[in-house]
């Protein structure tokens, strides 16, 4: 069975990077895991949009090679893409009021949990700190 796991807008920004060749190759390799079929890549609609005005603002790529990024992946059989809704928002915000997670990281954890997602590739180790049930990996470690 192919492993479902989750991608963090960070390594999906990476792999178009030109700035970070070291970044860059790991993402690419596992996005190539993804597009071969070794893995599921998981993103949700926030992830989407992260990587779109992330690709933008801070690495400077045009729009419409930005919107290229987002619709390959919409567009791909190879990505299973889920979405949160108003009890997603509500699990995170008091997953957030009460542990003082940030926001946004709550909001991709109840996500994934809410679609049995359990693995995660993402740097931001902080924002996913304590969270139970959820494998996290750094894939620069």
């Amino acid at each position: 069975m192919i492993d479902d796991v989750f991608f963090d807008s960070s390594i999906i920004c990476y792999a178009f990077d030109l700035r970070e060749p070291e970044k860059r190759a790991i993402c690419l390799d596992l996005i190539r895991q993804v597009l071969n079929s070794e893995i599921r890549g998981v993103v949700s609609n926030q992830i989407l949009g992260e990587v779109f005005y992330a690709t933008v603002r801070k690495f400077g790529l045009p729009a419409d090679q930005a919107f290229t990024i987002v619709d390959g992946i919409v567009k791909s059989d190879k990505w299973r893409k889920i979405d949160y809704t108003c009890g997603t928002i509500d699990a995170a915000a008091r997953k957030s009021s009460q542990s003082g997670m940030h926001f946004w990281g709550a909001v991709i954890m109840e996500t994934m949990k809410e679609n049995g997602i359990r693995k995660v590739f993402t740097e931001n180790l902080r924002d996913f700190a304590g969270t139970s049930g959820i494998d996290v990996v750094d894939p620069f470690l």
